[in-house]
């Protein structure tokens, strides 16, 4: 295997010059860059990653932790990410944390192991002590999605306040009064935000949110299925359910059909989390959905941000909702254009 002088050698450029080029320095000229590119091509020379990362106390590696693979918004999150940070000239090592805490917190302590240079986390619950202990140790950090209040990370996150108002002011249009929602674990702050932020929309509509209607699930979809069993099982079942995550959505779908009922003739169903299957499913289900993408690459730009020793701010970005057929035909207008509010009719 060809090393660095070897690349000298084929260059006719001193092993300094040629290091100056690999690293990126600005006082190299165009022709000794030119040269060395020419003679690394030629040799299939490659750098020693490790050797480098020794020399520059840099890898060049993000590691991010994510709360469930399986979870088409969190597939779509890392994919972003790991886009934003080879733009940037880093690699990204995932960890899937499955909502376990321990499992989070042996991915963080295996991330940090390999010196990565920065570490993207969303939060399984409050705070597990591995996590809690590489914020304290300053680790360059950044929270997505989910945080944890008093520590002092940037976090970068969506708002689904307006979008869940714009939802339920859908379904009061509607006519729908009885609304139910399956929550998210309440140790997270997605779980407990959408649930309150539901609540507050009700009541701008002079309704409530009994304790009947609200199912504790785990943003799982057998959770989804068993909390809308038991919507189902009430004397006065709701009229619509709302999903605080995708994965609930569909376990609430099959509990639906599996009492032979139809989606919105029988029951409305709404998501939050859009997903491209909700356009597919009979009918297609109406959603609040997160700007994923955008997230992932403010992300990985706030935590590139700390490792270089900027402050990297916080990012919060709106969700919106989108409008389909889960819910019933009909509803408000759309002449408001700050209503966050978009109609699909796939």
């Amino acid at each position: 295997m060809a090393g660095i002088k070897d690349v000298a050698a084929e260059a006719g450029l001193s092993v300094a010059t040629v290091s100056r080029v690999l690293n990126g320095h600005p006082s190299v000229s165009e022709d000794a860059r030119r040269r060395v590119t020419d003679a690394v091509e030629r040799l299939g020379y490659r750098p020693n990653a490790v050797a480098r990362s020794l020399r520059t106390d840099q890898t060049r590696t993000l590691g991010l932790v994510i709360s469930d693979v399986m979870n088409p918004y969190f597939t779509e999150l890392a994919r972003s990410v790991e886009e934003e940070a080879r733009s940037l000239g880093y690699s990204v090592i995932i960890g899937n944390a499955d909502e376990r805490p321990d499992l989070q917190d042996h991915h963080v302590t295996t991330l940090l192991d390999r010196r990565i240079d920065g570490l993207l986390v969303s939060p399984t619950d409050g705070g597990s002590p591995g996590m809690l202990g590489a914020a304290r140790a300053g680790t360059p950090m950044v929270f997505v999605d989910r945080w944890i209040p008093g520590v002092d990370v940037p976090v970068v996150r969506s708002d689904g306040r307006a979008a869940v108002r714009a939802l339920v002011a859908h379904l009061h249009a509607l006519g729908h009064r009885r609304l139910a929602i399956i929550a998210g674990p309440a140790a997270t702050t997605t779980g407990r935000e959408r649930v309150d932020a539901f609540r507050e929309a009700l009541a701008a509509h002079g309704l409530e949110l009994p304790d009947p209607y609200i199912g504790q699930g785990d943003f799982q979809a057998g959770s989804g299925r068993r909390v809308t069993e038991g919507f189902l099982d009430l004397a006065e079942p709701p009229e619509v359910v709302f999903a605080a995550d995708n994965l609930m959505a569909l376990g609430a779908l099959d509990a639906i059909r599996a009492r032979g009922l139809r989606v919105p003739d029988d029951i409305g169903l709404a998501a939050f989390d859009d997903i491209p299957w909700f356009v597919h499913t009979d009918p297609p289900v109406t959603a609040v959905a997160q700007p994923t993408r955008e997230l992932g690459r403010a992300a990985v730009r706030a935590l590139v941000d700390r490792i270089e020793g900027r402050p990297g701010a916080s990012v919060t970005l709106p969700a919106r909702l989108v409008v389909r057929r889960s819910c019933g035909e009909g509803g408000p207008g759309t002449g408001n254009p700050l209503s966050p509010v978009r109609r699909s009719t796939p």
